[in-house]
């Protein structure tokens, strides 16, 4: 995704527009520059949908005495550092917060925007990226580093459910249905996904949190049904724990009174 267009809305309100990431030109500076206790998204996946623009939210601390243009930011990438593969379409930064100024020591915040309708994004976007760092400096030059943290980017997942009869009698057996679907980036869809273990939950009525009753594998369209024993009146919910490349998501809960 080396063609994505992105924005930073640098300190001072100036923005400057880049068309992918070239490599370094000729005299870059690297070095003289650090970067810091670094988060994005607070250590969580960075889960994306099919439509909706993802707002990330980072931080970061960068130490230099030398004079910038524009920058810093922190974003993901992929490949090598000077010529890097990136998924963002903006990034909104924040002024200076100084820490030291003697020592050119500042706190940055940061808004970066991923947009899973951008013409380059696709399921093989999902698994783990590196997040760079870098910063522009006068003269035509730059500094890059990577920050050292992994980044998951999961595609997001749907679960429903349904549990019937409503009401039961105790002792019946209730049937409970729903469906696992998730993102597919190719064409901006949810589909079903197959062979998933999803967990049954049931939460008893004046209970605090759910607790597993049993796991069901989805059909080949997604699919999940399973029965159990009517016993107590409560709430049932389908709980899938996601993976490496697909987020974890809950049902809402089914309410079910047992007479």
């Amino acid at each position: 995704m080396g063609k994505t267009m992105w924005r930073a809305a640098l300190a001072g309100g100036v923005a400057a527009l880049f068309t992918g990431v070239a490599a370094v030109p000729a005299g870059a500076a690297e070095g003289g520059v650090s970067f810091s206790r670094v988060t994005v998204n607070g250590g969580k996946p960075i889960v994306i949908g099919v439509k909706g623009q993802v707002e990330v939210h980072a931080a970061f601390r960068m130490t230099t005495e030398l004079r910038y243009d524009n920058g810093p930011t922190v974003f993901p990438y992929r490949g090598k550092l000077n010529n890097t593969d990136t998924m963002h379409t903006a990034i909104i930064g924040s002024d200076c917060k100084v820490v030291n100024r003697a020592k050119g020591i500042c706190d940055f915040e940061e808004w970066l925007y991923i947009d899973p309708r951008h013409l380059d994004f696709g399921n093989e976007d999902a698994g783990t990226w590196r997040t760079a760092a870098r910063v522009f400096l006068a003269g035509d030059a730059h500094d890059i580093d990577d920050a050292n943290l992994s980044l998951q980017v999961k595609r997001a997942t749907i679960v429903t459910v349904n549990a019937s009869p409503e009401p039961v009698t105790k002792g019946k057996a209730i049937t409970v249905t729903g469906r696992v679907t998730r993102a597919n980036w190719d064409t901006h869809t949810y589909q079903g996904y197959a062979g998933r273990a999803v967990s049954l939950q049931f939460k008893a009525a004046g209970a605090s949190s759910y607790t597993t009753v049993k796991k069901v594998k989805s059909s080949g369209t997604g699919a999940l049904k399973t029965t159990v024993k009517a016993a107590r009146t409560g709430t049932w919910r389908w709980m899938y724990f996601g993976n490496e490349t697909s987020g974890a998501k809950s049902s809402i809960g089914d309410h079910v009174v047992v007479r």
